[in-house]
């Protein structure tokens, strides 16, 4: 029974990801009651199959948590997380590879900018007289790594030329080491500064960020949905192509609640909490007055285990991937490294 599961849940995640962004709303939902039906049939144990082979498996690793290198995981590549980049344009903080000795999967320095889309802005621009030094810091930094991860995210649309200019240049710093660079996740081409096409013929491997379909400012729902990966993984492997492609998946779950109490109140809805709740104020030392409350909040967590990244992997291989990477070390459910599987570098 196990394995006639395994084979329905297989066709299913291949029938998702051909379903294209645009199709009718029905086609994910009745894929979605199939896969619940068949799941119903009986518990699967999806450890009970042979593990699905990639040739590669990449691994995100935080600097300082390397206690979360799991022992004889199918890892081929270890992204080391992170150098930074200083308000200044400078490059600093890149992990120390000694740190992953006796590891025998790859490394590459990561460099990351995820929030400060004003910064990428200088860096990049060659107007300013910052960019030249980021990309011969950055090839020195690498030095004793296998390659260099580039992840700069929320970048203006307008910024996309000088940042295939950036990659164009440290690929050519870096010679024959790996430049992958990280792209968010996309169903077809957008006007803005990923194009998927354009960096991978720069790129040596291009990472899709497959996760955050739902986040903690939307409603709830999976981090990366299984119909939702298989369309990503679709777009990705047409416009980057196989060879280069690394379909990403995520580790962490995220939880919603129905109301979040805390913040700041007005004094017109502050009284009607106090009266709501019957509470009795106080004054602290200083003579500002406060109260005490109790509120139920009901939370709803969606998460992965073995089962579901398998699932998402199915997809993944349905859509012609053969590279998959993870964020990150340290959050995932164990049993996961027991069902896939790589080849070593």
């Amino acid at each position: 029974m196990i394995r006639m599961i395994a084979r329905t849940t297989e066709a299913l995640a291949l029938a998702f990801a051909l379903v294209p962004a645009y199709a009718h709303p029905a086609a994910p939902l009745a894929a979605t009651t199939a896969i619940q039906a068949a799941l119903s049939q009986e518990s699967p144990d999806p450890r009970t199959e042979p593990p699905l082979a990639f040739d590669e498996v990449w691994a995100y690793l935080m600097s300082g948590e390397e206690r979360f290198l799991p022992e004889a995981a199918p890892i081929t590549d270890l992204a080391y997380f992170s150098a930074r980049i200083s308000s200044t344009g400078e490059l600093y903080g890149a992990p120390e590879v000694k740190r992953l000795a006796g590891q025998p999967a790859r490394k590459h320095l990561v460099v990351a900018e995820v929030t400060n889309q004003a910064l990428l802005h200088f860096v990049l621009n060659p107007a300013y007289p910052l960019r030249d030094k980021l990309v011969r810091d950055i090839a020195a930094a690498a030095a004793p790594y296998d390659g260099v991860n580039i992840d700069f995210e929320l970048l203006r649309p307008g910024d996309g030329p000088a940042f295939l200019e950036f990659l164009s240049l440290l690929k050519k710093a870096i010679g024959k080491k790996t430049l992958s660079v990280c792209v968010p996740a996309r169903t077809r081409k957008m006007d803005d500064a990923y194009d998927y096409a354009k960096i991978a013929a720069i790129a040596d491997r291009v990472f899709v960020m497959s996760y955050d379909e739902h986040w903690s400012g939307g409603a709830a729902g999976p981090v990366s949905g299984i119909g939702w990966a298989g369309r990503v993984a679709a777009w990705a492997a047409q416009a980057v192509g196989a060879p280069k492609l690394i379909m990403g998946m995520p580790f962490y779950g995220r939880a919603w609640g129905d109301k979040s109490p805390a913040g700041a109140y007005r004094h017109s809805s502050l009284s009607l909490k106090k009266e709501e709740h019957a509470a009795v104020p106080g004054r602290n030392p200083e003579g500002i007055p406060y109260f005490r409350f109790s509120e139920t909040v009901n939370l709803v967590l969606y998460y992965d285990d073995a089962l579901s990244t398998r699932l998402r992997a199915q997809a993944y291989a349905a859509a012609g991937v053969d590279k998959i990477g993870f964020w990150r070390l340290g959050q995932e459910d164990p049993e996961i490294w027991r069902v896939i599987s790589a080849g070593m570098p």
